[in-house]
């Protein structure tokens, strides 16, 4: 520690720094001590008790660090299995190779023991809050999965936050006023604690908000999937902060002697008014991220206050405490990084080469023809997005940010290209569905009315950056049957999947699972909004289509009915329900599934839906892809979750497993 930094915690320490026949003990993290300790022994041995604290305090948050990187390495190793076995399996449908009897009639038991404990922990861990109130309004939409997360990860910082010290208080003198006495415990070294801890997670819960993400890069999860956490992790850091304050105003305030003049001497220190002006910061983050203040003052008002007053905030830290910056320029350097890539894959993307089309060289924005779809009512109009682009394909599932410079250069939004990925000619087709419901998205269907009244070709420019997300197809094996459940726009998420499964099938040989797509939108003219899609699925005569309509009479391809399990699908519905206490017979489900009242608005129960896809297949495991709002996911979520039966899995039945692939980004 620096000498010119200990007068101001001399006081504080009860060490005189500048007695003779001392030496000062450097200790990682916090103040050198002076030893040998000449005061009395109640203050050697509370300084005993800080320092060894301290000490074992900044080797548990090595064990955290520790702890966090054996979790990602299990699950980068776990992400590449999955890759490697889907891979194998699509290598050997194209080539036509046959699996040998013992593998075709019993999987060995370490697989059968995975996909047991795969379809046991969704069984129990896929449903969200959705019918708990308390937990909703605490927690929002989120899974049961995540939950127990963040319940391991608040029981682990609890451990460590207690960890390592003794319980004790000490009455000792006050030297320079006879008489009066210094009250010294455990309360001290442990807001020191709790503060270290604070500091130490800062790295932590920037990473998780990053969307250049190394964890996604790691495990393959996409980086919005690491929202929940990241916004749990700042309620973390806001209490320990918190606790951390409180604590050492107790201490400085009440417990040492003499008052006033202690505290204000305590409070002046340059440390303190920095210390001061990091918990503002970091009450008005907190704050400004509250959902119902979100909502108040808007999501690009949050993020670009929430984006300066982060940064601010790590440097009023380090102006806090410097010993800890080796947690502070991680942090400081993570957001850096993320920011400065994303400002270099948009400027890679929209740099154009000479090429017989172009006769210059430098940044140009696409520009995409617009269609629009008008709304009735208060449902807003549909934009159609459509542009070639000179790149390289992204994967499907993937999703770009999109601006839009006539709108505003500061503003970017997530969307995911309804067009499949095809690099013909050197550029790339991209098509976006994107519904203008408020903020930018209904200034630009403002913008595309006047453009269009203007004449029929209407025209916008757009910035790229990304893609961002992972290929939701690299997983699913060729014998895999796939259930696509849209709401709404969320058809974007699901259509290219279900039109690269279905090429890609159709391109290789051997057996191939069951393909069906389920789009739940108010009219069955919303369809019109991606007809170039569908023209080429019907392409594919194996795929399974229904279009619910909620608002006409009539749907198209498709009828819910024809969906829903025979009688004797229906019985095997009924006996796996018994434990959870609901009973689907065949008419039930019709009952559930087709709804009805006074204004002929009919929504599907997705949930029966999907238990009755999955009891339908003769063979192999399910996969459902979903994207809509977020009563629709909950009710996918609860679907997927009973259909999943570990016993069944592990005696060799693996119509019994079935996986969610999730788009998150609905819920934002």
């Amino acid at each position: 520690m620096a000498l010119a930094s200990v007068p101001a915690l001399a006081a504080r320490h009860i060490q005189d720094y500048g007695a003779a026949n001392t030496t000062l003990q450097p200790h990682w993290g916090y103040a050198s001590r002076v030893l040998p300790c000449t005061n009395d022994a109640g203050s050697c041995a509370y300084l005993d008790l800080v320092y060894g604290a301290h000490d074992r305090g900044m080797i548990y948050t090595g064990v955290i660090y520790a702890t966090v990187g054996v979790v990602l390495l299990v699950a980068a190793i776990s992400h590449r299995a999955r890759r490697r076995a889907a891979l194998e399996d699509e290598l050997q449908a194209v080539a036509g190779a046959e699996k040998t009897s013992h593998q075709s009639s019993v999987a060995p038991a370490s697989a059968r023991l995975a996909g047991a404990a795969a379809a046991f922990s969704r069984r129990h861990l896929l449903l969200d809050t959705a019918n708990s109130p308390v937990l909703r309004r605490i927690f929002g939409r989120t899974t049961r999965l995540q939950l127990v997360i963040l319940a391991g990860i608040l029981g682990y910082l609890l451990l460590w936050s207690f960890l390592g010290m003794t319980y004790q208080m000490w009455i000792t003198p006050v030297k320079s006023r006879p008489g009066l006495h210094n009250t010294r415990s455990t309360l001290g070294p442990w807001s020191d604690r709790v503060g270290v801890l604070a500091f130490a997670l800062t790295p932590f819960s920037v990473l998780l908000a990053t969307r250049e993400s190394l964890l996604s890069l790691a495990t393959g999860v996409p980086y919005q999937h690491f929202n929940f956490l990241h916004r749990w992790l700042g309620h973390i850091i806001f209490v320990q902060s918190a606790l951390h304050t409180i604590g050492w105003t107790i201490i400085e305030v009440r417990l040492y002697q003499p008052q006033p003049s202690v505290a204000r001497e305590w409070i002046r220190q340059r440390y303190m008014i920095w210390g001061v002006v990091a918990m503002i910061l970091l009450l008005l983050l907190w704050v400004l991220a509250l959902p119902v203040v979100i909502r108040r003052t808007g999501y690009e008002f949050f993020r670009k206050a929430h984006y300066v007053l982060a940064m601010v905030y790590i440097g009023a830290c380090w102006g806090h405490w410097a010993q800890l910056n080796c947690f502070l320029i991680p942090g400081l350097a993570l957001w850096f990084v993320d920011r400065a890539v994303r400002l270099g894959r948009s400027a890679l993307l929209h740099y154009n080469f000479l090429s017989p089309e172009s006769t210059r060289m430098g940044l140009a924005a696409a520009q995409a023809s617009i269609t629009r779809f008008p709304g009735s009512g208060s449902e807003g109009d549909v934009l159609r997005l459509e542009f070639e682009h000179p790149q390289q394909p992204w994967r499907v599932g993937q999703h770009f940010f999109l601006c839009f410079p006539e709108l505003s250069l500061w503003q970017s939004h997530p969307f995911t290209p309804v067009s499949v990925p095809r690099l013909e000619d050197g550029h790339t087709r991209h098509a976006y569905i994107l519904r203008a419901k408020a903020g930018q998205t209904k200034a630009l269907a403002a913008l595309a009315e006047r453009k269009l009244s203007a004449g029929p070709d209407a025209k916008t420019a757009v910035v790229l950056t990304g893609p961002y997300g992972r290929d939701v197809t690299a997983d699913i094996k060729r014998s895999e049957n796939v259930l696509c459940v849209a709401g709404g726009t969320g058809i974007t998420y699901v259509l290219p999947a279900l039109l690269a499964l279905a090429r890609r099938r159709h391109s290789g040989g051997g057996a191939s699972g069951a393909l069906q797509l389920v789009w739940v939108v108010r009219r069955h003219t919303d369809a019109a909004w991606v007809e170039p899609e569908l023209q080429e699925l019907r392409q594919y005569g194996d795929v399974e289509v229904c279009v619910c309509a909620t608002r006409d009479e009539t749907s198209t391809g498709t009828s819910v009915a024809a969906l829903l399990p025979s009688s004797k699908e229906s019985a095997e519905l009924e006996l796996s329900d018994k434990a959870s206490g609901t009973s689907l017979s065949h008419e039930g489900v019709a009952e559930m599934a087709l709804g009805s009242n006074a204004q002929a608005q009919r929504r599907p129960d997705v949930a029966a839906l999907v238990r009755a896809f999955a009891a339908r297949q003769a063979a192999g495991a399910s996969v459902v892809l979903a994207s809509g709002p977020g009563e629709m996911l909950s009710d996918v979520r609860a679907g997927v979750a009973a259909s999943n039966d570990a016993a069944r899995v592990w005696q060799g039945d693996v119509r019994h497993a079935v996986r969610l692939e999730c788009d998150e980004r609905m819920e934002w």
